[in-house]
């Protein structure tokens, strides 16, 4: 299966827009070992959560021993969830092309979050493969996204846009396998609309929620599409980190419950 193929399937069996972002902070874990606290996140909320979206690194900060982790958190998803690698790859051709294979041959993820910066040969190698998806960086929900991506280019008609919507119709050139999805924040619920408006077919991963004070209720509303699986609400530390005494499986287990229910309500997907 694709992974859209394995999405839809996983939106429609958990009745669920939620994606869980695993981001073991080793200054806020309950447990030493932050693989065994991101098993035991999986085991407490899979009937509620379409797809996990496991933060690199926060794993690639343990050195050879993370990227192991990755590998058997990979393995603890359950295979019919969609597992999302949230990387942030990106460089020239041949770079990229060792990464796609880091992340979907080595890894076996299904899905990873690339950057544009460096253009279509550089995004390229993460969409040979029809089965994968890339999530392009559109318009991040950082409090520094500004800085770059709402500078207004010149058009070749010379009109000025956003850079992140000149972005936005490039992912949507860049869709002929239906393969190529892209990152909005939360915090950004007009240009989220912006966005779902000129990519009206594509999956969109909307961080912000929670922590970093986006609205999910707004975020639903901007971003929702005939299909109900292009779009992704994804939460990480409001989850986690519910609780940080001896009840914090349980905590988080409540936390993924509201944010489920909530997400649910304001997509219609309660009936």
């Amino acid at each position: 299966m694709s992974f859209g193929e394995k999405l839809a399937a996983a939106v429609a069996r958990t009745r669920s827009l939620l994606c869980i972002g695993l981001d073991p902070d080793p200054a806020r874990l309950p447990v030493a070992d932050p693989l065994i606290f991101c098993r035991e996140i999986i085991a407490a909320t899979r009937d509620l959560a379409c797809c996990y979206k496991p933060n690199a690194a926060f794993f690639e900060q343990y050195g050879a021993a993370g990227f192991a982790m990755l590998e058997q958190l990979r393995l603890a998803i359950p295979p019919e969830t969609p597992a999302l690698l949230d990387a942030k790859r990106g460089d020239i051709g041949s770079s990229s092309a060792a990464y796609a294979r880091a992340v979907f041959d080595v890894l076996g993820y299904d899905a990873v979050t690339v950057s544009p910066y460096l253009g279509s040969d550089g995004v390229a190698p993460f969409l040979e493969r029809p089965d994968c998806t890339a999530f392009i960086l559109c318009r991040t929900s950082s409090p520094g996204a500004a800085d770059l991506q709402e500078l207004r280019v010149a058009r070749p008609d010379g009109v000025l846009r956003p850079l992140y919507e000149i972005v936005a119709e490039l992912a949507r050139s860049w869709n002929r396998h239906g393969n190529v999805g892209l990152v909005v924040g939360a915090t950004a619920p007009a240009e989220l609309s912006t966005i779902r408006r000129l990519c009206p077919e594509q999956p969109i991963l909307v961080p912000g929620i929670g922590v970093q004070g986006g609205e999910v209720a707004r975020a639903v509303a901007a971003g929702r599409a005939e299909d109900p699986s292009r779009l992704l609400i994804t939460v990480s530390r409001a989850v986690l980190y519910a609780s940080s005494g001896g009840d914090w499986l349980a905590a988080a287990r409540r936390a993924a419950e509201r944010y489920h229910a909530e997400i649910a309500a304001a997509a219609g997907l309660t009936s």
